[in-house]
């Protein structure tokens, strides 16, 4: 008895042992049970101790392998039965290329129904705060699943996938789902109903599904429509009351899905383009790794340039989650608008799909010729891609670039672009490239070239160096030789949004520049510094020199739309100018100097702006018969829209304090002020014009143009003895003052003097050369009395009328009135005196002599009185 009582109490030892022994033993156990259970080549490992306690089972770390992959990664895996089966985790990763490398499986069982599957499920729920699915990890997100034998209830919580769906016996419904897809905003959504097959291995038996997502440069969102019934359907999008954008008619069997006479269209701009596609992917049951896929599709599209047909081919060939080899062509031309587009892409699809690579193979070349805009033509462009790769990281190989093309103004230029990328796609990866190329700037008469290297590493843009420029610059009466624009600093520009930042320095050189007048500028340099954040936004500061000129120095700022600046020329010497003189004037720059500022705008809406002032102190200058010096000249502008206004805070002033040439004229004033073009509205206006000359003054109130009055040149007590002086006038001496009236016109039809006038405000004394008299008596005998009554006379009153018509013919009618002495006796004398000469010859040859005697031969009257002493005169005629 005594033995079987031992017997008994062991074995109850064991019995309750039994659970702590199992527990302890579990992460040996449950992996080997497991096995029963999983497909052959799939094992579960745990990754850490699980926990039991008497309402759950915590599993910290559960791994599904096949081979060295993980297919499914669970943390922190909970099962509880408080009512009724709670399944919980922290999280759970998926990576289904894993499942690539399960051996095929022998179906010897018969496959399940639907109906016999949900009734084995049991009441519980799911919960798993956050699942990715690999390489998809953007559309992970909360799952929570509900499950009875009655119905099946999903719902999916992320950033960019949303889904709401139900399961009751052979209907699927979906309630609501909305996914964010790569370079979008909105969401696609998507609602509808799905009859299931009875044993679900194959395509649902029935169904009707609806998207809507937006395209871009469509007004309205689209709507997709997914039919079927059987074996058969058709897929149509489309925006509302317009013709369908796609439509896909697809039928399918156990061999073979395919689509055949699918037709799609685009319409955008009047630029409208359409074409079908054909697709077949056969032994699709076998999975993705034994489909094979084949198709055609092809866009016709018609522009100025005609029509032109574009063709894609496909496969055969497979898509793969482990290794893709799928071959593709694409051929033809497309025409849109006046350009077109030659293509000959023959690629090559390989690798696992969601990390494929796109082969160009020997022979791919993209081309384009044909008239970009109304002035500009393309001859050739040449973009050769045999040998390039691309990834989803990037582009990878040599890209090339060839571009020849002409202006029908400007000219002719070829552009050459080659470099090497590695991974790149913009602001990621890296792309080196040289640049270099030629051509002719017609309009000037030039030809120019252009070279340099850059990369772009990242977010970082490097032009490590530039040099273009031209032969010469040729335009009307200016060559400059020799432009070039070179980098002094390589130019970069940060991308990062976090580190934005524009840098570089670059100088222009030009060589001399010369004037068809024989002036001339020394080699200019322009060196300036860029500094920002980007492109469209940084400021410029710089310095422009030109022999001695100089320095000028310029800052700017560029917001991208906009550039505002302003330059400085400090006071300078205005010899440094005299190279700009044309030798011809003969002017000489000896002392003075200039200074001015500007600032300036422009924008494509408003244009060129620019306001400032130069001024100019003390300048002096020398011409072989005249000296100017005290000369001060200040210039307040503004230019905006092609229109001058000059003396926008003051008049344009001009002050000359010496002019020394045939006659001396001082203190010279003149203001100036308005518009250049000039109107009605916006005239111009020359006022308080005035210069002391011979003794006397010379006046203009003012001259307005457009003009509409007559400009008064007032003249004032002239001295007309200085005159005469000044014209080396020996054969007559003239004393006395002369004042008068010249109404000016500038634009009058006929005139240029109207109605002017000369009178004598005070006596004028009159006396000929005595040899030129006697010469006059002894030629003419006629004339002798009346030349002795003018060797000397008195002139008490004197009046001019002077017209000048627009030819420059002047018009001269006198009346003079004086008393002339002669041999003792004096006599009364009327002169009327008429006189017509081309005062623009006049003014080159002055020969007032010459005209005086003739007019003295011809055309003296007088009136003789003869005297007593005791003044008692008898008239005689």
């Amino acid at each position: 008895m005594k033995g079987s009582y031992k017997i008994i109490i062991t074995l109850a030892l064991l019995v309750a042992l039994l659970p702590f022994v199992l527990f302890a033993s579990v992460q040996v156990w449950l992996p080997a049970l497991a096995r029963l259970w999983l497909p052959t080549g799939m094992q579960l490992v745990l990754t850490a101790e699980p926990k039991i306690t008497l309402r759950q089972l915590t599993l910290p770390g559960l791994q599904l392998k096949v081979g060295d992959c993980t297919l499914v990664d669970v943390s922190q895996l909970q099962l509880s039965h408080p009512q009724y089966w709670r399944l919980s985790a922290n999280s759970l990763t998926a990576d289904p290329q894993c499942a690539a490398g399960l051996p095929a499986q022998p179906g010897s069982e018969p496959p399940q129904t639907l109906t016999r599957i949900q009734q084995l499920l049991p009441r519980g729920d799911l919960w798993i705060k956050h699942v990715n699915v690999v390489p998809w990890q953007q559309y992970g997100g909360q799952v929570h699943l509900s499950v009875s034998s009655e119905r099946q209830l999903l719902s999916w919580q992320g950033d960019k996938l949303k889904l709401h769906a139900r399961l009751a016996g052979q209907s699927l419904t979906i309630s609501d789902m909305a996914v964010v897809v790569p370079g979008q905003d909105k969401p696609v959504t998507l609602q509808g109903a799905v009859s299931l097959n009875l044993v679900p291995d194959g395509l649902p038996e029935q169904g009707e599904l609806y998207a809507h997502f937006v395209v871009p440069d469509l007004p309205e969102p689209v709507l997709a429509e997914f039919h079927w019934q059987g074996n058969h359907g058709e897929i149509r999008a489309s925006v509302p009351g317009k013709q369908p954008l796609l439509v896909l008619p697809w039928k399918v069997s156990p061999q073979q899905i395919s689509i055949e006479h699918g037709q799609w269209q685009w319409s955008e701009y009047n630029r409208k383009a359409r074409g079908q596609i054909y697709l077949t992917i056969d032994n699709w049951s076998g999975g993705p790794e034994q489909a094979v896929v084949s198709g055609r599709l092809n866009a016709l599209t018609e522009g100025d340039a005609g029509k032109g047909n574009l063709v894609m081919t496909l496969g055969p060939g497979k898509l793969s989650l482990v290794d893709s080899a799928l071959p593709a062509r694409l051929t033809g031309e497309i025409k849109q608008d006046n350009m077109i587009f030659y293509v000959g892409l023959p690629v090559m699809l390989s690798g696992p799909l969601q990390s494929s690579v796109l082969h160009f193979l020997p022979g791919a070349l993209l081309r384009s010729r044909g008239r970009l805009v109304d002035s500009l033509d393309i001859d050739d462009v040449r973009l050769p891609l045999a040998g390039v790769q691309l990834t989803r990281n990037g582009v990878a190989g040599r890209l090339q670039a060839i571009l020849k093309a002409h202006e029908n103004q400007l000219g002719a230029f070829v552009i050459h672009l080659d470099g090497v990328a590695n991974d790149f796609l913009p602001d990621n990866g890296r792309w080196r490239w040289r640049y270099w190329g030629n051509g002719v700037f017609d309009p000037m008469q030039a030809r120019w070239d252009v070279q340099g290297e850059g990369e772009w590493h990242d977010s970082l843009i490097t032009l490590n160096t530039l040099s273009t420029g031209f032969d010469q610059l040729h335009y009307g009466s200016m060559t400059v030789s020799k432009p070039r624009l070179t980098l002094s600093e390589p130019l970069s520009w940060q991308r990062n949004p976090q580190l934005p930042a524009f840098a570089g320095k670059l100088a222009l050189e030009t060589g001399k520049t010369t004037f068809s007048n024989g002036s001339y500028l020394d080699p200019a340099s322009f060196t300036f510094q860029l500094m920002g954040q980007n492109p469209d936004a940084f400021n410029l500061r710089g310095e422009l020199v030109a022999g001695k000129l100089g320095p000028v120095t310029v800052y700017s700022r560029w917001d991208g739309t906009r550039l505002r600046g302003k330059a400085w020329w400090p006071v300078q010497g205005l010899s440094h100018f005299q190279s700009l003189i044309p030798p011809d004037m003969k002017l000489h720059l000896t002392d003075g100097g200039l200074a001015a500022q500007v600032a300036f705008s422009a924008a494509v809406s408003q244009g060129f702006e620019a306001g400032g002032h130069g001024v100019i102190r003390k300048g002096a200058a020398q011409l072989p018969d005249n000296e100017i010096s005290d000369v001060n000249f200040t210039l307040p502008f503004r230019f905006s829209q092609g229109v001058w206004h000059l003396g926008t805070r003051g008049p344009v002033r001009l002050q000359v304090g010496k002019v020394s040439s045939q006659f001396t004229a001082t203190h010279l004033n003149a203001d100036l002020q308005g518009w250049v073009p000039w109107d009605d509205s916006h005239p111009l206006q020359l006022s308080n014009v005035s210069v002391e000359v011979l003794g006397g003054k010379i006046e203009m109130r003012q001259l307005r143009l457009p003009q509409h009055d007559a400009a008064l040149l007032r003249l004032n007590n002239l001295s007309s003895s200085e005159l005469l002086t000044a014209v080396h006038a020996k054969q007559l001496a003239v004393s006395g003052r002369i004042s008068g009236g010249l109404p000016l016109w500038l634009n009058n039809p006929q005139w240029i003097v109207k109605d002017g006038w000369l009178t004598n405000p005070g006596p004028l004394t009159f006396r000929l050369d005595k040899d030129m008299a006697d010469a006059i008596v002894r030629d003419n005998v006629t004339a002798g009395p009346a030349i002795n009554w003018l060797r000397y006379m008195e002139i008490n009153h004197s009046w001019s009328n002077i017209n000048v018509d627009n030819l420059g013919v002047l018009r001269l009618s006198t009346q003079v009135q004086g008393t002339s002495y002669s041999e003792g006796k004096s006599a009364k004398v009327n002169l009327n005196y008429h006189h017509e000469e081309n005062i623009f010859t006049l003014w080159r040859s002055l020969r007032f002599a010459d005209n005086l005697e003739s007019w003295l031969e011809q055309n003296a009257q007088l009136t003789e009185q003869r005297c007593t002493g005791s003044h008692q005169c008898k008239e005689k005629q």
